[in-house]
């Protein structure tokens, strides 16, 4: 654990700066922070990382109005210089993000906008899902657009694709459901693995965030959507963002209506020119391939979180992460011989350690 007063003295004298808010005008004075200090650091929620989030307020002075901000202390394992560099690409390419005060790479310390508590997740509702997902899909859109000659991003290569997977089989099958790999089971992931590493290498190749999803968006002031998370963005297939929203892990919306946002996803970037003609079929089946490589991922990351980490709440969604899985081997196991191979052992050794947990629940596919 990161001792917390080296980041309170770093931000008290970033805000003893005076420097420009967000807004144009003067964070605070010496007369604000001076030898009181003149302002409150408080620990809040974090992600699934090592970082740690506190919100910084600082009181009203001479009639004006509390201001608030966002320290991060984030270990050199989480990517600072990434998050600041790709923060800047971002922002060039109009996606909507944290306005940036001060950072010091080295410390692992910035000073961030303060974008609230409002996650997209939240606000999802039958009525107002077309118009958020039309404005998040709107962002992947002009993420899309930055040149992927950019020095510093990596490729979402074969060999990271193959790390991905191997979580599921490191850490869900055996450390979570406490499971041998058979020959038959072992084999048939082998030639599933690819089957999904191809389906990714053919898609064009754009930058993409990774982890695009509800609780990855803010709602900010007018409806807007602002990304963060982003450190690890690498260039990659043009569907795993859009997999990763409409096949959200923490919440769900009936196949029909993923495909109807894919398809206007489809049609937007190939008006752009961003995306060569390609048919709805094969941009579909991009879609549910790089899904399923993706969520056999999560399968593995949830279970190293609640493992190794301690943050055992990700079990609880494990469930939904499986139903997807579930649901596009049935789909594909008719044309792809590797994936009906790999859903029978799937149903025949897995499937039945997975009802016997605690979290297992029943998700219906909708």
């Amino acid at each position: 654990m990161r001792d917390p007063s080296k980041l309170k003295a770093w931000v008290a004298v970033q805000l003893d700066q005076s420097k420009p808010s967000f807004s144009g005008e003067p964070v605070l004075g010496q007369d604000v922070v001076g030898d009181s200090i003149g302002f409150s650091i408080n620990l809040i929620a974090g992600d699934a990382s090592p970082r740690k989030y506190y919100r910084v307020r600082v009181p009203a002075a001479d009639g004006g109005r509390e201001r608030s901000f966002m320290a991060v202390d984030a270990p050199q394992s989480e990517k600072t210089p990434e998050f600041l560099r790709i923060r800047r690409l971002l922002e060039a390419a109009q996606v909507r993000v944290p306005a940036m005060l001060a950072a010091d790479v080295e410390a692992g310390f910035m000073l961030l906008e303060d974008l609230g508590d409002d996650t997209l997740l939240p606000a999802l509702g039958e009525r107002s899902v077309n118009a958020w997902y039309a404005t998040a899909l709107g962002a992947l859109g002009r993420l899309a657009t930055i040149p992927t000659d950019i020095e510093g991003l990596q490729w979402y290569d074969a060999v990271r694709l193959q790390a991905e997977l191997d979580l599921f089989k490191d850490w869900f099958v055996p450390r979570l459901l406490a499971l041998e790999w058979s020959p038959i089971l072992a084999g048939s992931f082998v030639a599933l693995s690819r089957i999904l590493i191809s389906s990714a290498s053919e898609q064009p190749q754009v930058v993409v965030h990774r982890d695009f999803h509800s609780r990855n968006l803010m709602v900010v002031q007018n409806s807007e959507l602002a990304v963060i998370d982003f450190q690890d963005a690498v260039i990659g297939p043009v569907t795993y963002d859009p997999v990763s929203l409409l096949k959200d892990c923490y919440i769900q919306w009936p196949r029909q209506r993923q495909i109807a946002w894919l398809l206007d996803y489809k049609r937007a970037l190939t008006e752009q020119l961003i995306l060569k003609p390609v048919t709805d079929d094969t941009f579909i089946r991009w879609f549910d391939l790089m899904g399923l490589q993706r969520h056999l991922k999560v399968l593995g990351i949830f279970t190293r979180l609640s493992l190794r980490d301690g943050k055992s709440g990700y079990l609880d969604d494990l469930s939904l992460v499986l139903a997807y899985v579930l649901e596009t081997l049935a789909l594909y196991a008719s044309s792809e011989s590797a994936i009906a191979d790999f859903r029978g052992a799937f149903l025949k050794e897995v499937l039945p350690a997975c009802v016997s947990q605690s979290w297992y629940r029943e998700v219906a596919t909708i």
